[in-house]
């Protein structure tokens, strides 16, 4: 991937990103084995938990993104939920500490340790959305100075690709770290000290922010009026109410129905639109359409939205029973050395980091032959071509657990809490995480393009909080999925006895409902309608 066409600000704010994706990787991505280890919950609880956490660290953008917009300023959004965001996982290394020192004190310590992941999650919930819309806002200051039309709206279209790429790589780089280094120093020499180093990582992070804040291009469109909040939100529940009631009674009138159309289509005003009005009122908050307009724009979202939430579900895999599979495995490597479960998850960051330069000088070339798409596919395509590589993922995961519950019976191991393990390598886990990793190339940096695209500018963050409300949904899906599973069977597919589990029949559910998802998905991107579509049409 070509570094030309990033300023030196997205570059520093790309490092940012990675940095605090190496203090939340460092802490989530071996949660689990802490809550199962330490505190001594179940396989069902501990998943749960995570799942649930990692559920509302993902949605609380979408809950802080209509302030954010509104209401605050980026630069000092940023550093204020950093603040809240360090605030949290000192609270946290402070709980291991009470933890591992005073036995007595568990059930406070319980408590402190919900509280201080609360913390983080509020926090991530303006600090994540808040950095990366910071970050277009340098890609649009440097837009200001190309020459034409034309000229801006091709580099544009690069760039924002590029920027977005990048992104993911340095969020990739940090998850790496995050990952491979305090998942060994969790397992080896303690959670005081492997949640310590992420803290720190944090707040170094934070320090860089501050300290080069001179050199960032900001954008903010006004305030809200605030007595104008509820009655704006009630009038856009009520435009989407007499909406629906139109659709169903101009059904039969010709007529009606063109009018209806001719309402639904400018979502957004349009560049070559001629009314210095509707353009005054795209940028300026205060007007009573404002909450109206950013309301059909997310309903308008709401469908691809819905059918990508079996593929979160997928996403949470990785840091749950992914790894509880990993310890029961042969990790042994050399006379000493033990694999820590939760580093195969750096399997899937380093695919991530190979496979995307590749996307750049193989896959688009060669797709752009067949296509003649400068992109050589689009985003919705990109998309779908992440959720077939997900759901081959977990056929491969539920054909691998299949084989490691017979070798388990074959060889009449009933428990493993005496420590012993499967003449089975954990290297067997290791296509599932590769073929996940490939697919977040497509999936994941296609969602954040397309929720940035089609959201106008003043709805930025609502943008990127949209696309990790997709995650925190999924995460909630999966936790209650765990819960309506255990009270549906018999016998539950998720024993903390991993040889009676039953995992595989779970992965196969995963992977059916994936596949119909995006058999659904399928049918919604051929007809849905891009936002510069929706302008050009509603221009001529």
């Amino acid at each position: 991937m070509a570094l030309k066409g990033l300023s030196r600000s997205c570059f520093l704010l790309i490092a940012i990103a990675g940095m605090e994706r190496f203090a939340f990787k460092g802490v989530a991505s071996n949660l689990v084995t802490y809550l199962t280890d330490v505190v001594k919950m179940s396989n069902s609880s501990a998943a749960k938990m995570v799942n649930t956490w990692c559920g509302f660290t993902s949605i609380m953008p979408l809950l802080v993104a209509p302030l954010a917009d509104a209401y605050w300023d980026r630069y000092f959004t940023i550093l204020a939920s950093s603040f809240l965001y360090v605030f949290g996982l000192v609270a946290l290394t402070s709980t291991t500490f009470v933890w591992a020192s005073n036995k007595a004190g568990h059930s406070i310590s319980s408590s402190f340790l919900f509280w201080s992941l609360c913390l983080i999650s509020a926090g991530q919930g303006a600090y994540n959305p808040s950095l990366q819309a910071l970050g277009t806002d340098q890609l649009e200051n440097d837009e200001a100075s190309l020459p034409s039309s034309t000229t801006k709206d091709e580099k544009n279209s690069n760039t924002k690709s590029l920027f977005f790429q990048w992104w993911y790589f340095g969020l990739c780089t940090g998850s790496l770290l995050g990952v491979t280094l305090m998942s060994y120093i969790q397992d080896n020499y303690g959670w005081v000290l492997g949640f310590a180093i992420p803290t720190g990582g944090m707040i170094a992070a934070t320090l860089v922010f501050s300290f080069w804040s001179i050199i960032y291009a900001s954008r903010n469109d006004g305030v809200v009026d605030k007595k104008m909040i509820m009655q704006n939100v009630i009038q856009s529940i009520k435009a989407i109410a007499s909406k629906l009631c139109s659709r169903k009674i101009t059904l039969l009138n010709e007529k009606e129905s063109v009018e209806l159309e001719l309402q639904e289509k400018p979502l957004c005003v349009g560049k070559n639109s001629g009314s210095i009005e509707a353009r005054n009122e795209e940028k300026n908050p205060k007007s009573e359409n404002h909450w109206i307009e950013n309301t059909k724009v997310i309903v308008r979202l709401l469908p691809i939205w819905t059918v990508l939430l079996p593929f979160a579900v997928i996403f949470q895999q990785p840091s749950t029973f992914f790894t509880k599979q990993g310890m029961t495995m042969q990790r042994q490597i050399g006379s000493s050395f033990k694999v820590p479960p939760a580093t195969l998850q750096s399997a899937m960051t380093l695919s991530i980091m190979v496979s995307m330069p590749l996307y750049d000088k193989v896959f688009i070339p060669l797709t752009r032959v067949i296509t003649r798409n400068e992109k050589g596919v689009s985003v919705l395509q990109r998309i779908g071509i992440g959720m077939v590589l997900s759901v081959i993922a977990m056929v491969i995961a539920a054909l691998v657990e299949t084989k490691r519950l017979e070798i388990g019976k074959n060889m009449k191991i009933s428990d493993f809490s005496g420590g012993e393990a499967l003449p089975l390598s954990i290297c067997w886990l290791l296509p599932q995480y590769i073929l996940l990793g490939i697919s977040d190339i497509f999936k994941v940096v296609g969602m954040q393009e397309f929720f940035y695209s089609e959201v106008p500018t003043r709805m930025r963050t609502m943008g990127f909080a949209l696309y990790t409300s997709v995650f925190g949904v999924g995460s909630f899906l999966s936790a209650l999925l765990i819960t309506v599973i255990e009270g549906l069977t018999e016998q539950s597919w998720f024993k903390d006895n991993m040889n009676e589990a039953r995992l595989d029949k779970y992965y196969w559910l995963l992977a059916i409902a994936s596949a119909l998802s995006f058999l659904l998905y399928v049918i919604l991107s051929n007809c849905y309608k891009s936002r510069s579509e929706v302008e050009n049409e509603s221009s001529n």
